[in-house]
């Protein structure tokens, strides 16, 4: 507390900058500005001298980008008293909070021992390299995180859909390599801001970075030219708009099998061979199906060696019980996984109990094109889908249920989406609850999105996909020679300045 009143006024406009630039990140993340992420980068770089001020940016970019959190509340409908509801509801988006607040801090006072000791010399040259070695440590923790138990949205999400000529560069340096982009950005807005009295300085710092601007949009706008594929089939999207907590009342349970009857009809009907309902439509103690008329991919659940897991199920024509599955990898903490601590709390915050997760490899081969397959929010890890590409998967699907949660999180969650096909050049289909439903193309443009919160169905023209992109080859690869040849770079000025 001190510290904080004995503050100087560079340190207050630091703490003010952090602030305003968190709040800003995090209305960007929500999809609501997203092209001024680089200027909330900028009061990142800004604010870095402080780990204390990158803790606040962080903090409050999360709180603001994950606000759809509180949504949770009310949770008594699975046995939460009411007035636990919000106080747990509450604590989630806190400690979502704390923890980005945590890592962005950390990542500010390892550029600050890095700073110290190498930079003696405040030029130009060494700035550049030191803020490109930063910056990809940042792009890399990214992926990492995104391999997590944890919903990442990173910064480079923000540029779909309103960038997607520069995302097109995802093809080469994916989704880990666009996020180091995007702080460099910021970093060059920073610049200009430092050398704001030095006209001459400013001009080259500005041509320099609006000619790299330009390039890279020029490169991302070439590799997002795609070839047109001759192979598609018609796929029916179901988007069966059952809240949540509406989902496990008898009434609902007994309507069940009869709507998907009713939906494997009316999508035969419309000229579909395939038909893709969200996470969760099938319970794994719910009745039998009538046999299916179209082959038929369904979110559910089912018991394995006598544990849950939530699955994409594959019912081939004629079929009353599925052939094939892909389980769900990647459990919600808390919503579907709790450490189980002499059996107390296992079941978790959810509805259908505990679950267990099934093999880490995306890809499903069935009675059709193989595909990455993802339940929720797999869909933020880049490298699981794209290993899945790599093994044979020529389109990507993504199956979820977002309700009860706002229109903010499906925003988010149709950026990250486009980014994944972008980076695999795959055809991409996501089927939610109560939405986003929609056809991704293999260069990110969303061709059809359904209306949220309705009950619908669409039919789309779904293109198969052999082509490799250079990040389905490399992966992060490319990143990381950055960032040796950054770190040693800085290594020798450090040694010889």
């Amino acid at each position: 507390m001190n510290e904080i009143k004995d503050m100087s006024p560079k340190q207050s406009r630091t703490f003010i900058q952090a602030i305003l630039g968190g709040s800003l990140a995090g209305l960007c993340l929500s999809g609501s500005l997203p092209l001024l992420m680089p200027f909330a980068t900028a009061c990142l770089w800004s604010a870095s001298d402080l780990a204390w001020a990158s803790f606040c940016w962080g903090g409050i970019a999360v709180l603001v980008s994950h606000r759809w959190l509180l949504f949770l509340h009310p949770i008594s409908w699975i046995g939460i008293p009411n007035y636990l509801s919000l106080p747990i509801t509450i604590s989630i988006w806190l400690a979502c909070g704390l923890f980005g607040a945590i890592l962005v801090a950390t990542w500010s006072a390892f550029g600050n021992i890095f700073r110290s000791n190498l930079f003696k010399n405040p030029f130009l040259k060494n700035k550049i390299i030191f803020g490109v070695f930063l910056s990809v440590i940042w792009g890399l923790g990214e992926n990492l995180l995104a391999e997590g138990p944890l919903f990442w949205i990173g910064i480079e999400e923000t540029l779909l859909p309103s960038d997607r000529i520069l995302a097109g560069l995802a093809r080469w340096i994916g989704s880990g390599g666009l996020a180091s982009l995007e702080l460099l950005i910021g970093w060059w807005i920073w610049q200009i801001y430092i050398y704001a009295k030095d006209s001459k300085r400013v001009l080259k710092i500005f041509i320099f970075g609006m000619i790299t601007f330009i390039i890279c949009h020029a490169i991302g706008f070439i590799l997002l030219i795609d070839n047109p594929n001759v192979e598609s089939t018609k796929v029916a999207l179901w988007q069966t708009n059952i809240p949540i907590r509406d989902k496990f009342n008898k009434n609902q349970l007994e309507l069940l099998p009869e709507k998907v009857n009713n939906a494997l009809i009316q999508s035969k009907n419309l000229g579909a061979s395939l038909l893709i309902s969200p996470e969760g439509t099938l319970l794994a103690n719910s009745s039998k199906l009538p046999p299916s008329p179209i082959k038929f991919l369904s979110g559910g659940f089912r018991f394995l060696d006598g544990s849950q897991k939530s699955s994409i199920l594959f019912f081939d024509v004629g079929d009353e019980n599925y052939t094939s599955a892909l389980d769900k990898s990647r459990l919600v903490p808390l919503g579907e996984w709790i450490p189980n601590f002499n059996n107390i709390l296992k079941a978790g915050l959810s509805g259908v109990g505990g679950l267990s997760p099934g093999q880490s490899s995306r890809l499903f081969n069935w009675d059709g094109p193989s595909f990455a397959g993802t339940i929720c929010y797999e869909i933020s890890n880049g490298k699981a889908i794209k290993d899945a590409v790599s093994q044979g998967a020529k389109w990507i699907l993504s199956i979820a249920n977002l309700d009860p949660y706002p229109e903010i999180l499906q925003k988010q969650f149709l950026s990250i989406a486009q980014l994944r096909s972008i980076e695999t050049s795959r055809d991409l289909i996501t089927v939610a609850n109560t939405g986003p439903t929609s056809l991704i193309k293999s260069s990110g443009i969303i061709q059809e999105l359904l209306p949220p919160f309705e009950d619908l169905i669409k039919v789309v023209d779904l293109e198969i996909n052999h082509k490799r992109t250079v990040y389905s080859y490399l992966g992060q690869i490319p990143l990381v020679v950055v960032l040796l040849i950054s770190f040693f770079r800085c290594l020798h000025i450090s040694i010889y300045q």
